[in-house]
């Protein structure tokens, strides 16, 4: 009997190529209309493989799962990710941040060529197939535009994803069946989100959509210790977003958990000293406007003068002392992230208590879990994927090695 692959995003597939490199009959299961739907989205503005980061940085991304992850990445680190990419003829290189990307920046050639040599070495697809659960026989459950169908099942490797981007398939529907099975799983929250900040009117029309380049984010964790991180966001309708603000996600949604609400301090001239800046501001402006005494005395103009004058008032604004000091640490209250449904990725899932080491959930036997329905996040940069390909390959190995040892004994749900 085939091993069951449930979902066909980066850990799935790689479960998918694992267990048939290991000799098991594969079969993939998507609920959308074609696999890799959100490996491609991903990948739209450049697919960010994976990252260069020395094994124990790369690995301290992960945060509280560092330790988990690491015996993932051991068998499938980042170099084995290029490897695999050059076996699929698509060369990488790494950018000036450290990411890896393919030489083309496309994700599309790479899942093409990936999908051909899956099918190729016999691997089945099933798309239009959402699975639903458990029958009362043990079959798995699926629904399909020609009505409901059961699947028997030796080995299963859930590989759904995670709650973000449900209109691309991973919409968090798995948590239920396993949930009602005693599978214990942590809540889905958004990871790699935008926050809302409560703008004025004037503010969001103006500036909604503008990036804030070179500033330095510095924020609080729950234990009290301060962060600080070099980047750029995006200044939204609603909030902010943006690769400086996803870096910091994971601290900033803690902490509104924790305190209802987290604030930030923005350093919006970065390399200034504050006292040279303070000198420089208060230098006679004559018949200039403060605009354009901000723009000559400190570089500051468009949205970041926008944030200054969001946050002071009119008065503040003639004060060079208190001009310097805002510049410095610009402090936004960030009320809540934004629906799960917009972020990027998602945190919460499968806890890891509930699976063997080998990936295998503990009171389901035979019943495998891969990729962002783990309870583990990371930030973007390449450890996103790296992790789920890593998740998979072991998943999938395992499921296979299952079927070996069972000899076709049904999984029992």
């Amino acid at each position: 009997m085939p091993v069951r692959i449930i979902g066909g995003g980066p850990g799935g597939l790689m479960a998918a190529e694992a267990a048939r490199a290991a000799g098991a009959d594969v079969d993939v299961y998507d609920r959308m209309g074609s696999v890799g739907r959100k490996f491609l989205i991903a990948g739209k503005g450049g697919l960010n493989l994976t990252h260069s980061d020395a094994f124990e940085a790369f690995v301290a991304r992960y945060r509280e799962r560092a330790d988990e992850v690491a015996s993932w990445l051991r068998e499938f680190d980042a170099d084995a990710v290029r490897a695999w990419a050059r076996g699929l003829g698509v060369e990488t290189f790494v950018g000036t941040s450290g990411r890896v990307f393919p030489l083309d920046l496309k994700a599309a050639p790479l899942l093409r060529s990936w999908v051909r040599r899956l099918r190729a070495s016999g691997v089945r697809f099933h798309v239009n197939h959402e699975w639903t659960g458990w029958d009362e026989h043990g079959a798995l459950r699926f629904s399909t535009p020609e009505g409901e169908r059961a699947v028997a099942a030796e080995a299963v490797v859930l590989a759904c994803g995670g709650g973000s981007w449900p209109i691309l398939g991973s919409d968090g529907r798995w948590v239920a069946p396993l949930a009602a099975r005693g599978v214990a799983v942590a809540p889905l929250q958004p990871s790699n989100c935008g926050f809302d900040v409560a703008w004025s009117a004037h503010f969001a029309m103006r500036h909604a959509g503008e990036p804030v380049k070179a500033v330095v984010l510095a924020c609080e964790d729950v234990q009290g210790a301060t962060h600080r991180r070099q980047g750029e966001f995006v200044v939204s309708e609603h909030g902010i977003e943006g690769s400086l603000v996803y870096a910091c996600s994971a601290i900033l949604r803690d902490a509104i958990a924790a305190h209802g609400r987290a604030g930030i301090r923005l350093d919006l001239a970065p390399g200034r000293d504050p006292g040279r800046l303070a000198r420089d501001l208060a230098r006679p402006r004559g018949r200039r406007s403060i605009g354009e005494h901000l723009r000559r005395a400190a570089g500051i103009e468009g949205v970041k003068a926008g944030l200054l004058r969001e946050v002071l008032g009119k008065d503040a604004l003639g004060d060079p002392a208190t001009v310097a000091a805002t510049l410095k640490a610009l402090p936004l209250t960030l009320q809540r992230a934004r629906p799960i449904e917009e972020a990027i990725s998602s945190a919460g899932g499968v806890r890891f208590e509930a699976l063997d080491a080998r990936l295998m959930l503990r009171n389901l036997p035979g019943v495998f879990c891969a990729g962002e329905m783990i309870d583990w996040e990371a930030p973007t940069g390449g450890y996103l994927l790296t992790a789920c390909f890593a998740s998979g390959r072991i998943a999938g190995a395992a499921a296979a090695g299952w079927i070996a040892r069972t000899g076709g004994a049904t999984v029992t749900a």
